[in-house]
């Protein structure tokens, strides 16, 4: 399996320079569609509802401090996917990477796993509760 950083390489060898939300967004939105189309996770990391929407820990802490990233900054392998895999990325890119951060991150708070793990915080109230799969899986099926 591809670790969280393969798939941060592979946007950003399609992307280029990009903010570290914008690549949060769209890692998120790689791991849920690929549990969609691909009915498998892309990456083990977990995802976590923080107050800005969907991040992912683990690429947080490579990123932490930087306002933008680009190719090469994860030392991850943008190759190391599946035919499969790279056509969920590609599509994912193509779709939501034309998008801003501040859009993206939008988008995220008006959908349910974000909503449902957000559930009782404050807006700005930092959170840790897990988007799980399962959730990812059945909201963006329901989209199809």
């Amino acid at each position: 399996m591809s670790t969280v950083f393969d798939v941060a390489e592979s946007i950003l060898s399609k992307t280029g320079l990009i903010t570290v939300m914008k690549l949060q967004k769209l890692v998120y939105y790689c791991q849920a569609w690929s549990l969609v189309w691909d009915e498998k996770p892309l990456f083990k990391s977990r995802i976590e509802a923080w107050a800005n929407g969907p991040v992912i820990p683990r690429l947080y802490q490579a990123h932490k401090g930087m306002f933008s990233v680009k190719s090469g900054t994860f030392h991850g392998d943008p190759n190391n996917f599946t035919p499969e895999e790279k056509k969920t990325i590609s599509a994912v890119v193509k779709f939501y990477g034309r998008r801003t951060s501040q859009y993206l991150s939008e988008l995220t708070h008006k959908e349910k796993p974000w909503k449902d793990a957000r559930k009782g915080m404050t807006p700005d109230q930092r959170g840790t509760v897990e988007i799980t799969h399962a959730a990812l899986s059945e909201y963006y099926n329901s989209l199809l």
